[in-house]
């Protein structure tokens, strides 16, 4: 198993407009599914809920970690995994949206990493689960900055 799942693409928008369709958090909420509650601050809590309908109501809780203007953007996001016979643990999972500009368009790489530190057999079920998840957000994000 790997601790990360790693997913790009190539987007003809501009750096600015995929900037914004990341870190403005209803923007984001758009194309990602999910309604949040606040904008994404460096260091503070992020809360909402998920608006996909395989997830639907259940709660979105991120901190967001860094904000490199049109560059790297990051928040910690919780995964609660148990093992049996111990007490829950909040699991932390990175994920890291990474820019740089492409032949007038954007290329765009997300991370999503710290699966390692979720108990098995949880972890290789969020990790593979998760890896579907993002695949859908490349999809996603591709429709709402290229149309």
């Amino acid at each position: 198993m790997t601790d990360r799942i790693e997913k790009t693409t190539t987007l003809k928008s501009s750096i600015d407009k995929v900037w914004d369709a990341i870190t403005d958090h209803e923007k984001f909420g758009e194309w990602f599914k999910v309604k949040l509650y606040n904008p994404f601050v460096e260091g503070e809590m992020t809360r909402g809920h998920i608006t996909h309908p395989e997830a639907e109501g259940m709660v979105w809780e991120s901190v967001t970690r860094d904000i490199r203007p049109k560059t790297y953007f990051s928040f910690v996001w919780y995964h609660d995994a148990t093992q049996a016979g111990a007490a829950p643990k909040r699991c932390e999972m990175l994920v890291e949206f990474i820019l740089k500009p492409m032949n007038g368009g954007t290329h765009l790489t997300i991370i999503e990493s710290g699966f390692d530190a979720v108990p098995q057999p949880e972890s290789e079920t969020i990790r593979t689960r998760n890896d579907g998840g993002w695949a859908e957000q490349i999809r996603n994000i591709e429709a709402y900055v290229d149309g």
